[in-house]
């Protein structure tokens, strides 16, 4: 008997990332399942498109949804739906002579994902500690390195914390540089809403030569952080498969 079509709804676009290389690598794991269906956009203008879809995924920077658009991914999650938010979904980037300020000018947007980007320190190696051995999402993948952006988020809700991460100490180039706390780092999380819930994995950095223009026309690094390892492709198949209810 064939199974019933799944309808997923993919928003990928953004700045300073390859959200090419992103967006991709994102259809390659939806598409290991024949009967998921997937729309891609560029942002959350297409309420009724959303809204009729069993699941969303977002991988974006710096992509703020209108009020309305705010408003209607908020009552999407709350109806019973599932989204599954990656990196720099909830960010807002704001270049200052301060630094890069994070203004905190979509409160219902971040409030539905459960938490809004403030900082990260340099890129550098750290350590994705299991906050909840026991659970499915996470359950088996271990403690593991990976070479990414850090995040550091200001907390919106009471978050369910899955996978977390230690930093103590200075985001330079951020406004909100200092973070003397020693509280674990969220870096993967549930946040219930209504009848339905936000996934957050903020791991997937990821930059190519050409993506931070017209900051930098030629960026001469490429970035893959996370996407290099074998654990992240694990907890995206588990995130995928956990929305899309297979």
């Amino acid at each position: 008997m064939s199974e019933p079509a799944i309808q997923a709804y993919l928003v990928a676009a953004g700045d300073f990332h390859d959200i090419d290389f992103a967006r991709l690598e994102l259809l390659k794991l939806l598409a290991e399942h024949e009967n998921i269906r997937t729309t891609v956009a560029s942002d959350y203008s297409d309420i009724e498109g959303i809204q009729a879809s069993d699941f969303l995924i977002s991988y974006t920077c710096n992509l703020v949804p209108s009020e309305a658009e705010q408003a209607a991914l908020k009552a999407f999650v709350e109806s019973g739906k599932k989204w599954f938010a990656l990196h720099g979904t909830n960010s807002i980037l704001e270049f200052t002579d301060a630094g890069v300020a994070c203004p905190e000018t979509a409160p219902v947007f971040m409030e539905t994902l459960g938490s809004q980007f403030m900082a990260h320190p340099p890129i550098q190696p750290f350590t994705v500690k299991t906050t909840q051995p026991d659970h499915p999402l996470v359950k088996g993948v271990g403690e593991f390195e990976t070479d990414d952006e850090l995040y550091l988020c200001k907390a919106l809700a009471q978050l369910d914390v899955l996978l977390h991460t230690d930093f103590t100490g200075e985001a330079s180039g951020f406004v909100h540089a200092e973070w003397p706390d020693d509280e674990p780092r969220p870096v993967y999380y549930i946040n219930r809403l209504g009848e339905g819930e936000v996934l957050y994995l903020n791991l997937g950095h990821c930059r190519g030569h050409y993506d931070m223009q017209p900051r930098v026309p030629y960026y001469p690094v490429i970035e893959r952080g996370s996407w290099e390892k074998p654990e992240y492709y694990e907890l995206l198949r588990r995130g995928l498969k956990y929305c899309a209810g297979v």
